[in-house]
């Protein structure tokens, strides 16, 4: 079999799915709406399912890189399939059997790891090549570079443009072949057909412990909320008030190429909002009730992740060595834009999530 598949961390975003819930799992629920626990199972067969018909249609239309756009829809179904599959056995591990679906999902995790990356990369350097265009202004990137002293900040910023573009181009296209390639090895390795066949078997037979299938859903699904809020709560969003935060750029082009010490709190509330998010899918199959601010909200931690990623590649580029000052300062031009991107993301989600209360399961 060949699949891809992904965990709630992956870079890459995906838009709710597409649930074909026959009318007889709609109805499995204890007197008065309760959600029981055949409707957690018949939610983990809809996305198995899904997965294998996304993982047939990718298979179909080919996996070359930068295939057709039937391939890539297939492959971006495949992964929203997945990462719910994967969210849902974290969200209600006790109601499943504890050895199967702890042993899926570093499996989940891995195969999310592995088969993200060429996207990340190729929509990383696509995102980095139009901030250049952009901040190079209206003449775009130089055909040929003219120095000379005196060239204001712009005009130093329109020299190194070019060679700055050219230099991305060459780190980020060489990281997606590589991805690409670890990719291919992984679809054809024994370690992924031992997935495959763990969700095809789950789309007909989901492993429920004995006492889940008159268990209340809703005390996991609440809290999965609580987690968000909580993540939420301890976030500077004061800071996130502001369309400026100096001490975002401190870390910037130093030498620690570590990830940004700012960016891990807002990249955990986007895992943990997709957890919410699926945990409220699971209880409402037949029509999940529309929630503007979580979907703003969501939107607003994608753009923050794709901008912090953009400002590290951008960081990780100005340090290649021997590269011209005029190239260098483009770089650095870029990475500060990164992350000022990265700031108004924050703004967003803040402006976003204090319109309401998060709603309850």
């Amino acid at each position: 079999m060949a699949q891809q598949h992904l965990d709630p961390t992956d870079p890459t975003a995906g838009s709710p799915p597409r649930l074909a819930v026959p009318p007889d799992r709609r109805d499995t629920r204890e007197q008065g709406g309760t959600p029981v626990g055949e409707v957690l199972a018949g939610y983990l067969r809809d996305q198995a399912t899904e997965f294998l018909r996304s993982l047939r249609q990718h298979r179909e239309t080919g996996a070359a890189a930068g295939g057709s756009l039937e391939s890539v829809d297939a492959a971006r179904a495949l992964r929203r399939s997945a990462r719910r599959i994967s969210g849902t056995l974290h969200t209600f591990r006790p109601l499943l059997d504890p050895d199967w679906s702890e042993g899926m999902r570093p499996e989940l995790a891995w195969l999310s790891g592995t088969l993200a990356r060429e996207h990340a990369y190729a929509a990383r350097l696509e995102r980095l090549l139009g901030a250049l265009n952009r901040l190079s202004g209206p003449t775009g990137f130089p055909t040929q570079a003219a120095g000379g002293a005196g060239v204001p900040a712009k005009g130093h910023l329109t020299i190194g443009a070019a060679k700055a573009g050219a230099l991305l181009d060459r780190q980020l296209t060489l990281a997606r072949t590589r991805a690409h390639s670890a990719a291919l090895q992984a679809l054809g390795s024994s370690r992924f057909h031992a997935v495959a066949d763990s969700v095809a078997v789950l789309a007909s037979e989901v492993p429920l412990t004995t006492a889940a299938t008159a268990a209340d859903l809703r005390p996991l699904a609440s809290a999965a909320q609580d987690r968000l809020v909580d993540a939420v709560a301890a976030l500077p969003l004061l800071t996130a008030g502001h369309p400026y935060n100096a001490e975002a750029l401190v870390h910037g082009l130093s030498a620690d190429a570590a990830p940004h010490p700012q960016d891990a709190p807002w990249h955990q509330v986007r895992l943990l909002l997709r957890l919410h998010r699926y945990a409220r899918e699971c209880l409402h199959q037949e029509g999940v009730p529309s929630d503007a601010r979580l979907l703003g909200a969501g939107q607003a931690l994608d753009r923050h992740r794709d901008a912090a990623e953009a400002a590290a590649a951008a960081a990780s580029a100005a340090r290649t060595p021997r590269i011209a000052p005029a190239t260098a300062y483009a770089l650095g031009v870029l990475h500060a834009d990164q992350r000022h991107e990265v700031e108004a993301a924050r703004f967003a989600f803040q402006q976003s999530w204090q319109k309401e209360a998060v709603r309850t399961p």
